[in-house]
């Protein structure tokens, strides 16, 4: 994907390579979870207001955090926003590594502080030169995740009080090479919604089944059940995962039948139709089977994130500067793994970029370490972004 010819990362940038790193690892250090960033969203309002922003507003969706910056010229209102998520996870970091986690259950899995220090950084770079014509608006959002904090943040009217016109996102992918990009138009990360499943029968003896409604059989019926939705309701060509990820009953003992039992899973989905389909099917057959056995079902749905949709001129630009800055776009699967962009995609075109990790451990996983090599790489996709999209005269 593209022939556009590779020019160097932005010189200033690579400069600032060291500046960015430490911003990063003393990010990694103090992890915050969910809207619990107090810490970092400072650190980050502090950092903009040194840079020069025009504007430096906290407290949208709670604790995110807006720097705006102008160019030199405004003679189109042209305004681009650029987002970072800032939360860390619920998890104890085992890499034992000298920046490690400093806080007992929280960690960076997944390289939030990467992302925003790469923001920074670009934030910096465009604070010193201006060389744009329009307004870049720098988002860092707390709570990607669980949280919705992207939500979050809209609702409190981002886009609208900043005239955002178009929004843009990265995330790093430990398994792609080092500093490799990819992307791809339409669809790329599914919607994420989960369910809980409350079933009620007659609890009794182990010894005299015939005079119980065993919930545990009926459990079991419907886990295997729910699979039939996407194997004989889905169309075979269309992605869609229905996952069962806990099963229990209100009874431990050996010789007990429960009275009740609790299923809980996910459901991720690549259409809005075929979310749809899957919800409605979920809440019929449940409750069926459930009353074939003699039993009550009670179903509760929630819908996450929806689908994360790349706008097709975006994803083209987006695409054309990865190869100036990376030398290089390759093609993006589309995963089933949630992201919370997704709600600014759904108010504003844009698009979702990937950026390779290197062989590091995966996201999520304790031994994960954000890759400080493809900070210059990143920080000149966000700041060329701009650059492009807003040519000064």
């Amino acid at each position: 994907m593209g022939e556009i010819t590779n020019v160097p990362i932005k010189n200033r940038l690579a400069e600032m390579h060291t500046e960015i790193t430490g911003w990063r690892r003393d990010l990694h250090e103090n992890p915050e979870i969910l809207y619990e960033t107090h810490r970092t969203s400072a650190l980050v309002a502090e950092r903009l207001k040194e840079f020069g922003c025009d504007e430096v507003v906290t407290g949208i969706g709670r604790t995110g955090v807006v720097g705006v910056i102008k160019g030199k010229a405004d003679t189109r209102g042209a305004v681009i926003g650029l987002r970072a998520d800032m939360d860390a996870l619920p998890m104890q970091e085992q890499t034992g590594l000298d920046h490690a986690s400093k806080t007992p259950g929280a960690m960076h899995a997944c390289g939030h502080d990467g992302h925003t220090a790469m923001v920074l950084g670009a934030a910096k770079y465009l604070s010193e030169t201006r060389n744009f014509d329009g307004t870049a608006v720098v988002i860092f959002q707390p709570a990607e995740e669980g949280g919705n904090g992207a939500e979050a943040m809209c609702k409190d009217g981002l886009m609208d009080r900043f005239g955002i016109q178009e929004v843009y996102a990265m995330h790093n992918v430990p398994g792609l090479p080092t500093g490799q990009f990819a992307i791809r138009p339409g669809p790329l990360l599914a919607a994420a919604d989960t369910f809980e499943i409350a079933l009620e029968g007659r609890g009794g003896h182990a010894a005299k089944p015939h005079e119980t409604v065993d919930t545990t059989v009926m459990m079991s019926q419907i886990i295997v059940g729910l699979q039939t939705i996407v194997s004989r309701n889905a169309d075979p060509t269309l992605q869609a995962v229905v996952s069962v990820t806990s099963a229990e009953t209100s009874s431990k003992a050996f010789n007990v039948i429960p009275q009740s039992a609790t299923v809980r899973g996910t459901v991720r989905t690549h259409s809005g139709a075929m979310r749809d389909l899957i919800e409605v099917r979920l809440n019929e057959l449940v409750p069926a089977m459930a009353a074939s056995f003699g039993g009550t079902a009670k179903v509760t749905y929630e819908r996450g994130v929806p689908v994360t949709i790349n706008a097709p001129e975006q994803t083209v630009f987006a695409e054309e500067v990865a190869v100036e800055v990376g030398g290089s776009c390759v093609e993006a699967p589309m995963v089933m793994g949630g992201e919370d962009f997704s709600f600014m995609l759904e108010e504003r075109p844009g698009a979702f970029i990937v950026l390779g990790n290197g062989d590091s451990a995966g996201l999520h996983h304790p031994e994960y370490d954000f890759n400080d090599e493809i900070i210059p790489i990143g920080s000149s996709w966000f700041a060329q972004m701009v650059e492009r999209r807003m040519p000064a005269a």
